[in-house]
């Protein structure tokens, strides 16, 4: 398909039930309101042209910015381009799902991760906490840096609570990816998750809850999948 075909085709699967959803989570215009599903069908279409995903990427339209990150090889990406992408993100699903989840596998995840988890934009930092949770969850523990991410979970515990929003949101999953897919840090996330408790979000006019870092582990311990890692973090 070209661009024009496709950009016609979303227009197709949109609805105005779905784009009301996104809003109500913090989508920003312009949209039609295709549902991840439906995008997930799209992404054979895509998947073999750089060049049309990154033209859907740059459209600034939030459906056709979330196939790209589908449909992207994240091995192809440069550095430039994943902060431009990083830049142009403009609400959660894409700087901590889209964005995120493409960096964490392409060459430059633990760069970036590093330089946006310390940016003073929030959504930039969000990004930066996504990128390394997503990031451990697919990476071999020994290729890991123990050390830099036992600090990061101090620093999670010491300052989460006076975070901006959707970086106390992140700082909370950080700490349950540490919990869940890092094996020798296990007992370190199981501790930070005790000192921070409950972390308060505001979601919006949504139905989203923070799950409680300390019984996410604990779930995964009971169904066997502490220190499991995922194949692929992109979804």
């Amino acid at each position: 398909m070209t661009y024009e075909e496709m950009m016609e085709h979303l227009a197709v699967l949109g609805s105005e039930q779905t784009k009301k959803t996104f809003l109500r989570h913090g989508a920003q215009e312009p949209l039609y309101g295709v549902k991840v599903g439906d995008l997930k069908k799209l992404v054979k279409y895509v998947k073999k042209d750089r060049e049309l995903a990154l033209a859907l990427y740059d459209s600034g339209n939030s459906d056709a910015m979330y196939l790209a990150g589908l449909s992207i090889n994240p091995k192809s990406m440069t550095k430039e381009e994943l902060r431009h992408w990083a830049k142009q993100a403009n609400w959660y699903m894409l700087t901590e799902y889209t964005v995120a989840g493409v960096a964490a596998e392409s060459s430059s995840a633990l760069e970036l991760a590093r330089e946006w988890l310390q940016s003073s934009d929030e959504l930039l930092a969000t990004c930066g906490w996504s990128t390394y949770s997503n990031y451990i969850s697919i990476t071999p523990d020994e290729k890991l840096d123990l050390p830099e991410i036992t600090e990061l979970l101090a620093q999670v515990g010491r300052t989460i609570h006076s975070q901006r929003n959707r970086v106390r949101y992140t700082m909370n999953s950080f700490v349950i990816a540490v919990g869940t897919y890092c094996q020798p840090l296990i007992e370190r996330a199981r501790e930070a998750a005790a000192q921070i408790g409950k972390v308060s979000v505001d979601v919006g006019q949504t139905a989203c809850k923070v799950p409680l870092a300390s019984e996410y582990i604990q779930k995964a311990e009971s169904t066997g999948r502490l220190g499991t890692k995922k194949k692929t973090c992109i979804c």
